[in-house]
Formats: C-alpha cells, sequence, structure tokens
C-alpha cells in the first residue's frame, strides 16, 4: 500500500458483522479507533420459524461503509496495512465454485430442520444434532432443494463470504465451523458433507490478498493482505482481553453469549465445547436471545424507536414494587443449555401494583439468571470458577446492565475502554498476522485495555440469590406450557369486532 513496515500512521481495516449491525474500523498497531462506521442489518423470522438473509446485501452494506469512511476522508484507506474481518456464526452460506451464493443465507434463528435434526440424531452417536445445527440445516437443503444443493461447492460463515468477494477464495476456520467438523469426521452417514468444507485455516493466517477489480473504493485496497480471524464470539473475547485461562466472557448484542476460557477441554450438558487453539477451550455457547429484548420491551409499552435508548434508562430509573417480577427470556426459543426452540418467555409474578419499570428490571435481571445459569454449569465442568467476567457488546455500554450482572452473578464485571471488541479483536489477528506481534497473546496484552470495574454489591447478592433459585424452578416448571403454546394457533375470527363490544 505505499507505506513501509511499522509506519505510525499504518491501520488495519476491520469488520465486525453482527445480528443487528455491520460495523467497520480502521484500528492502529496499539489498538486506536482511528474513524468507524456502522449500519443497521436485519434477521428476520417467518411463522414457520425460517430466517434467511441475501448474503449480497451484506457485500453491499460492506461496500457501502467503506465508502463511507472513504468519503469522510478520502486518504484513510491508503493507510489501511491488512484486513480482519469476523462476523456472527451458525450462519450457513452456500457458495459455487466462483465463490456465488447459491440460495439466501440459513441465520442462526432459523429452526426450520427439526425433523431433519432427529433423523440425523438417531444415526449419529456424539454431538447433539438439533434444528440449529449446521448439518441439519444442510440435510433440510439437501430433501427440499436439491438442484440447488447440487450447484454448492462450500459451505462457509458470513464472514467468509466477504473474504471471498475480497479475495476470491473460500476458506474458513476451525473455530467458527467446529459443529460441522465434529459431526462430518470419519465414515459416517454424515461424513457426505464433508466434501462442502472450504480450506480450514488458523484466525491469524492470511487467507490471500484483496484482488483486483473490485468497485470503487475497494479497488484502493487491492493487494492487500486479508486475514482470517474468526466468529464474532472469538473475536470479541480477544478483543476483551479475555483469552486467557480462568476469565469468563459474556458479549450481548441481538444474542447473547457467554462461556468460560480454561487450558483443558471441559464438557457441560447442554454446553458447547470448543477448542479455541493456542491451548485454550472455551465451554458455553450463544443464546438465542440478548439485547433485543429491550427494544422489544420499549415497544411494548409504547416507546417511540427513535428515543428507545433513553427512554428505557427512564424506565429503569422508575420506583420499583417491593415484591419482585421474574422474566423468563426465552422470547425466540433457547440454544445453551436447552437447544429448545419452543422454550417460550413470560413475565410471572404479576400484580396490580407493577408498571413498566417492575418489567424493565425484570427484563436485565431474567437474561443474567439465564447468564448465571450457563456460567455455573461451565465453571462446574471445568471445576474452577472464574476470576471474573469481561463485559461486551451493547449491553456493556449500560451502567445498569454491567452492574445487574455484577450482582446476579457474583463476579466482579470488567468492561474494555473501547467499546468494540469486535473491531479490536480483528486488529489484533491483522497486526499478528502483519508482524507487529510475535503472538495474538502479546497483541491482546497491548490492544484490550480494560476501563471500567463492577463489584458485586453485597447488600443486592441475597436478594438475587433468592430471586435466582426460583428462576431455576421457573424454566422446567413453564417449559410444558411453552411448548403447548408453541405449537397453537389461534384463528383470526376468534378476535372480537370493535363494534360488538
Amino acid at each position: 500500500m505505499g507505506h513501509p513496515v511499522g509506519d505510525a500512521s499504518e491501520t488495519v481495516l476491520c469488520c465486525d458483522m453482527g445480528g443487528s449491525s455491520l460495523r467497520v474500523g480502521l484500528v492502529d498497531r496499539r489498538g486506536d479507533v482511528v474513524a468507524t462506521a456502522a449500519c443497521a442489518l436485519t434477521l428476520t423470522v417467518d411463522s414457520h420459524g425460517q430466517s434467511e438473509v441475501d448474503p449480497n446485501l451484506w457485500w453491499q452494506a460492506f461496500q457501502d461503509l467503506v465508502a463511507s469512511l472513504a468519503a469522510d476522508n478520502p486518504d484513510l484507506l491508503r493507510t489501511v496495512a491488512g484486513v480482519s474481518i469476523c462476523g456472527m456464526t451458525r450462519t450457513q452460506v452456500l457458495v459455487d465454485e466462483e465463490g456465488s451464493a447459491v440460495r439466501p443465507a440459513i441465520t442462526w434463528r432459523d429452526s426450520r430442520a427439526g425433523i431433519e435434526a432427529a433423523d440425523l440424531a438417531a444415526a449419529h452417536d456424539g454431538e447433539s444434532i438439533d434444528a440449529f445445527h449446521p448439518v441439519a440445516r444442510l440435510a433440510w437443503i439437501e430433501r427440499h432443494e436439491p438442484e440447488i444443493f447440487a450447484k454448492a461447492r462450500f459451505v462457509v460463515d458470513p464472514k467468509d463470504y466477504l473474504a471471498v468477494k475480497l479475495t476470491g477464495r473460500a476458506a474458513s476456520d476451525k473455530i467458527s465451523l467446529a459443529r460441522l467438523l465434529a459431526v462430518t469426521g470419519g465414515e459416517g452417514a454424515l461424513s457426505r458433507f464433508c466434501s462442502l468444507l472450504p480450506q480450514l485455516v488458523e484466525p491469524s493466517a492470511m487467507i490471500d490478498h484483496v484482488g483486483a477489480g473490485l468497485p470503487q473504493p475497494l479497488d484502493a485496497l487491492a493487494g492487500c493482505p486479508v486475514f482470517m480471524a474468526s466468529n464474532d464470539t472469538w473475536t470479541a473475547v480477544l478483543g476483551l482481553g479475555a483469552l486467557r485461562p480462568g476469565m469468563a466472557y459474556n458479549i450481548v448484542g441481538t444474542s447473547e453469549v457467554l462461556g468460560l476460557v480454561s487450558s483443558r477441554p471441559a464438557v457441560a450438558q447442554g454446553l458447547m465445547s470448543v477448542d479455541w487453539g493456542l491451548g485454550f477451550h472455551q465451554t458455553g455457547g450463544p443464546s438465542q436471545n440478548g439485547a433485543d429484548v429491550i427494544p422489544w420491551l420499549s415497544r411494548a409499552c409504547g416507546v417511540d424507536r427513535q428515543d428507545m435508548a433513553v427512554s428505557f434508562s427512564g424506565l429503569l430509573a422508575g420506583e420499583r414494587h417491593p415484591q419482585p417480577v421474574l422474566f423468563l427470556p426465552f422470547l425466540q426459543g433457547e440454544r445453551v443449555p436447552y437447544w429448545d426452540p419452543d422454550l417460550r418467555g413470560a413475565f410471572l409474578g404479576l400484580a396490580t401494583g407493577h408498571g413498566p419499570t417492575d418489567l424493565a428490571w425484570a427484563v436485565l435481571e431474567g437474561a443474567a439468571f439465564s447468564a448465571r445459569f450457563v456460567l455455573e454449569r461451565a465453571e462446574a465442568a471445568a471445576g474452577e470458577p472464574a476470576k471474573e467476567i469481561r463485559f461486551g457488546g451493547g449491553g456493556a455500554r449500560s451502567e445498569a446492565w454491567c452492574q445487574v450482572r455484577a450482582d446476579v452473578m457474583r463476579r466482579p464485571v470488567v468492561v474494555g475502554a473501547c467499546d468494540e471488541p469486535g473491531l479490536l479483536g480483528c486488529a489484533a489477528v491483522a497486526w499478528t498476522g502483519l508482524g507487529d506481534y510475535a503472538s495474538l497473546a502479546e497483541a491482546q496484552e497491548t490492544i484490550a485495555r480494560p476501563s471500567r470495574r463492577f463489584e458485586p454489591r453485597p447488600d443486592r447478592v441475597d436478594d438475587y440469590d433468592a430471586l435466582y433459585a426460583v428462576y431455576k424452578d421457573a424454566v422446567p416448571a413453564a417449559a410444558p406450557i411453552a411448548h403447548r403454546l408453541a405449537t397453537m394457533r389461534t384463528a383470526k375470527g376468534l378476535a372480537v369486532p370493535a363494534s360488538s363490544s
């Protein structure tokens, strides 16, 4: 790019694709974010549990955001020494030999493949296969769209699709495709899907260089090395400084993900155990729900979308009723630790004295109870408690959310100086790949800088312990009712016309 190695003005172009937004940023070698741009993404789920997105929308959004950076400062792209992309995983993009998508991507919210999951689980004695499993979704396409399935050459993650468009090369990493790798090896019935796996490289490895002939302003990046990174969780954990044994991480975006990092594998019921490389293993996994419960509740309370964040803070500032409300946060089913698409949310203990403030606090607390349940199971499997919880994502921007997590989970919660841990993790990968750091561990020490620390408050933890005990009883008690409701459909004619009242 015309800059000597070690030029202080150099940056890396980082991209973090989450469920609700796509963010790009230019980050220097010390982890300072020079410029950012972001746009909203939408993942919808229809009445049949299907959630699809045209991956070319992601590619166009990426181009638009890079163009936005260039428009603000035309010289910025000349500082780019490398590119690194992370993104949501458990979202399948099928591409042909040329790297073009052969159908819309099936997102992590999709639960259509229940029948295929049951069939595959019966034939596979090993990792649990459910409707959210990538191999179940591939089997669904194979069964229902055989002509499209025959056109597919590779299955990749969203981040890999952007890298394909930049470089022309399909590749991924073992961390992102861990669930698919776990069931397609060997000579069993599922090995037929193994041929769809692209080349797998390490997160800090270079995939290839940005190709020539891309549209403006991406043509200015031609020749730049593109580095793999990994899924958004792994990369954000690196950006939070939590990729080290004994650390827990909790990232709250559209969905929530939590886990414990250890130096040896640990197996816990309902949790994912993944080799994260570098001698690290994680025990935990993704929820199906997260910070999107806040806009849901805000809309339900009649809050205008433009003022949602401010208005939700206003709800929290109101007076609470002394009798608590308990919230089960399963608005879209649940993944860890239940892997049950038919779980449903509920408010329990409602009385006439309760109002929007009680519901708002119950939402924050219910999500924290769910996270505590996962962490306790991970700690029991690993045989050691977490030293602290590194907290990131949109939830980390709220002091109320951070403090509730510390109080409920009885662990210190630490927030980074930068509220874009995904971009920082991408930067650590790129600068390590470029040779500025000898290892990802060294890059993490410099780039991931903690800022705020929230300690559990002694006057709150006992009350939360008591409410958490109720939560643990409530989930299995409410599950059968949720399952019955999830399969019911009410005829439109049951609604009483206003004129008849």
